[in-house]
């Protein structure tokens, strides 16, 4: 399944993509797309649900409709540094031997078109496409990467948004950089795990302006799903809805000849098939939101 949110900022309903343009509203079966729904999820009836309500004529068209984060707020959000061979190669670094881990605020969670608000004084604030993993369980000291496997729920884009100089700038650690109010616009859509053939095989890619700026693979990873959520449930617990952010490719605004950042009025564009789009017009920050 394709699971989404629907409607206005902060009173988004429950619904499943049908096809790549319309969705089925299940707000009466679902209460949100959130740990609890993930940890209990009965995929086959609420599948048969919608297959009836699509026979029925119940699918509605996408076009003019808001799309929401497809996960409710979550417990945490988690961030792996280094994660792609291209990027550690382009920032001159040598491969991790274990994933880098930062985090981020998790009311940064924003819209996959929503607008994307720059703090104020932003003077880098950059682009990073990304898989995002969704939990799906409880897990803790999980055994092998099989057992981590199956406590994923499925996968979301993300784009991992990050102000360079509060991140490397004012000491301390890298979430201070991570953590400002809508740095994660994150879906449309969040895809179940069985959705997905081949998780190492998805193709990421995210244009400025039109502008091509990065294009990868998630062959590249230096650390694959199953293996951070394993990794991960040694230092912590893990909760269901808990959103990882796998890394990026090369081709950040940091790592450009000559650096380059994004100002108000751009647009970022992003995608990864089959987990949809993203077009976040940037903004600056207005006197009511300081």
């Amino acid at each position: 399944m394709y699971l989404m949110r629907i409607g206005p900022v902060g009173a988004e309903a429950p619904a499943v993509r049908v096809g790549e343009d319309r969705y089925v509203d299940v707000s009466d079966l679902v209460g949100d797309v959130d740990g609890r729904f993930l940890e209990s999820v009965a995929a086959a009836s609420l599948s048969s649900a919608v297959a009836e309500r699509v026979a029925a004529g119940a699918a509605r068209p996408l076009e003019g409709v808001r799309v929401g984060p497809p996960i409710a707020r979550p417990h945490q959000i988690l961030c792996v540094g280094l994660n792609y061979t291209d990027h550690a190669a382009a920032t001159g670094q040598p491969l991790p031997a274990e994933p880098v881990l930062t985090t981020k605020a998790p009311n940064t969670l924003n819209g996959p078109n929503d607008p994307l608000v720059l703090p104020p004084g932003s003077t880098r604030t950059d682009w990073e496409v990304e898989l995002g993993v969704v939990v799906g369980r409880r897990a803790s000291y999980l055994p092998d990467e099989r057992a981590a496997e199956e406590a994923i729920a499925g996968y979301t884009l993300v784009n991992d948004v990050s102000e360079r100089a509060l991140q490397f700038d004012r000491g301390g650690q890298w979430v201070k950089g991570k953590s400002a109010p809508t740095f994660t616009p994150c879906g449309p859509v969040l895809a179940t795990r069985d959705e997905i053939d081949d998780v190492h095989g998805l193709d990421l890619w995210l244009d400025v302006n039109g502008t091509a700026r990065q294009r990868g693979s998630t062959k590249d990873l230096v650390f694959g799903p199953a293996h951070l959520v394993h990794y991960l449930s040694h230092f912590m617990v893990l909760e269901p809805g808990d959103l990882i952010c796998t890394g990026t490719p090369a081709g950040t605004g940091m790592g450009s000849e000559p650096p380059v950042y994004l100002s108000p009025g751009d647009v970022v564009e992003l995608g990864c098939s089959p987990l949809g789009r993203q077009r976040s017009p940037v903004v600056a920050t207005t006197p009511r939101e300081r």
